[in-house]
This record gives C-alpha cells, structure tokens and sequence, in this order.
C-alpha cells in the first residue's frame, strides 16, 4: 500500500491555532463505519451516541513541559532540546536543534545553569541522550524553564498551558497531547458516567512518534516509535466485562486504541501489564477489541490517517476528510472531532 493513498489536500485556514473556550463546543463528524454515512453535530452531543452497558477509555498521560530553550556552554549558540524519553533518573533522549552542534561531550545550560546537560551519546535518527545536572526536584525546574512541545503545524502562543492537557491528566511522562481528550469537560465525563457507561483509564505516553512523517513510499516498510504504556488490573477487568456483557468499547483517541490493541491477546482479552508498544495500525489490520473510535481529524499521509482507514475504510475516511473540509471543520490538535461506530 502507498503512502500517497492516504493523501488529501488540506487549505491551510483550516488548521486551527487556538483552543475554543468551551472545549465541549467542537464540532463532531459522526460516521458510520459500515456504511460511510454521516452526521454533523456538536461534541457534547456524543451523549446521543453512548449508550448504558458501553466502555469509554482514556488514557490519562500527562504532557510535560518538554521543550527547553538554552545555550551551549562556552559559546552563545542557542540550543533547543526537546525530552523524548526518560532512560533513567537523569538521563533523556531528545531531539536537539542544531543537532550538527552537540556532539558527544557537548554542554547545554538552561536558565542561567539552573539546569545543565551534557550529551553522553548519539542514538536513532541523531537523538540525542543527555545526562542533566540540577538541584532540587527535576519536575518543579522543568515547569519553571520548560515550554509546552505544541505540534510544529501551530505557531501561534498557547496563553493556557493547561488547554493543552485533558481535563483528566494524570501521569507525567508525554512529548504531546492525546488530542481527541481535549473535548471532554469534567462536567460532560460526570453526564456520561451517569447514563451508565464505564470509563476506564489506561496510560500511553505519546512520543515524537506521532508528529514523524511517513518517509517510505509503502506503508508496510514504516517502522513506528516506541512508546510506553500502562494497563491496570481494574481498567482491564471493566473493559473485558464490557466484552463479556456485550457492550462497545469505545476509544477516546488513537493512544488508547493502540494501548488496548497492544494488549489485548488473539483471544480478544485485554492483559494488565505495561510495556513498549510499536504496533503499527493500517488498512488490513483486525481490531482485536475496540468498537467505536472518538478521534480528531490527522495529517495527510500520516499514520494516524491510517489507523482510521482502518477501522472504516479509506474509501469512508477520505470522503469524511472531503466533506469536513467542505463544512470548514477545524484540523488537528485543537481541531473539531470525530466519532467512527
């Protein structure tokens, strides 16, 4: 399969640059997966399409304020460095611009050397695993000096660095939003809770991964990023009653899809545990346990549109694409949504 199938021509008006004030006062594309069908509604109208016995899930990582702005030592040349991956206490792999810069031995101080780095080694794709060097708590100099790592397709400046966090974040640990959450208010949570459906809370860090282009002509030759994730004992048992007892689950963004498609067996039970997960979703792909998916509207050619494609179909997904680009839906991160059933 090629990746130029999955290609669609976006008018660039149409990526939004802010968050709405109400998260819930989205748009929602509702589409049917079967049948290509479809309908246009308001986020907070996914009430409509819930239903008692149904399993939402989430995943409750939490975006740290990963991009640091500092200088190498001994010159005045700006560096900036994003955190990728913790490797251990001090160490993280980070994508440095300009890398060519930070060789091996190379220093970076932040903040008036409140915080230092020194890069011990050169991994995959040029990252770079910096030991850093502080005193204190690393999390407390991290939310003084560190920026949030917005996508680079939103230039304008995010005046809320809550906005870019899900109302249910709670573990530390991504380089970027799981953005199809930013919709939900704690208010709207609460009225789906009541209805009786289940949420269950699972745990995927979101790696640079997700921002990555697809740089290989057939999509079968495209090697995903490692992210780490975490499946509770609790949260798997609500989700594989929810099996059981015949209801839908139903994924609140392509981050808890492959969390529970990752761990889920070829028995279609979701195992507890945590893990590294490089599973790589494209057409031909059969879903193992999720239903229904909440999603927002993705890059051209990249894998997030082919996970979708998945799911419904290209054929379905680039003619939603096609009609939310018609209706001036907002794309991406702070963009309208999507829910595939």
């Amino acid at each position: 399969m090629n990746v130029t199938d999955f290609n669609f021509e976006l008018p660039p008006e149409l990526i939004a640059q802010d968050p709405l004030e109400d998260r819930s006062a989205s748009r929602l594309l509702v589409l049917d997966k079967k049948t290509g069908e479809m309908e246009h509604r308001h986020f907070r109208d996914i009430l409509h399409y819930l239903k008692k016995g149904d399993c939402l899930v989430i995943n409750d990582t939490k975006v740290i304020p990963a991009r640091l702005m500092g200088h190498k030592v001994g010159t005045d040349a700006g560096i900036e460095v994003l955190l990728l991956k913790r490797k251990s206490d001090n160490v993280w792999e980070t994508l440095v611009k300009p890398g060519k810069k930070m060789k091996v031995g190379a220093e970076v101080s932040f903040g008036d050397g409140l915080l230092k780095g020194k890069v011990i080694d050169v991994v995959d794709e040029g990252n770079r695993l910096i030991q850093f060097e502080y005193d204190g708590i690393f999390e407390e100099i991290l939310d003084k000096l560190g920026q949030m790592p917005l996508p680079p397709y939103i230039t304008h400046q995010l005046k809320d660095k809550n906005r870019y966090q899900t109302v249910y974040a709670k573990h530390e640990g991504s380089a970027a939003a799981p953005t199809a959450g930013l919709h939900f208010t704690k208010e709207l949570l609460q009225e789906i809770e009541d209805m009786g459906v289940k949420i269950a809370h699972v745990t995927l860090h979101v790696g640079l991964g997700t921002f990555r282009p697809v740089k290989v002509d057939t999509i079968e030759n495209h090697h995903m990023h490692s992210e780490f994730y975490i499946v509770e004992e609790s949260e798997a048992k609500k989700i594989n009653d929810t099996k059981a007892d015949g209801g839908r689950v139903i994924c609140v963004g392509t981050t808890s899809c492959r969390t529970l498609e990752s761990a889920t067996g070829d028995d279609g039970i979701l195992k507890a545990g945590s893990g590294w997960t490089e599973i790589f979703i494209y057409p031909g792909y059969k879903f193992k346990i999720l239903d229904c998916l909440i999603t927002n509207f993705h890059l051209p050619e990249s894998t997030l549109v082919m996970l979708v494609s998945a799911l419904a179909g290209r054929e379905h997904i680039l003619n939603a694409y096609q009609e939310a680009i018609k209706e001036r839906y907002r794309f991406f991160s702070f963009g309208d949504a999507m829910f595939i059933h």
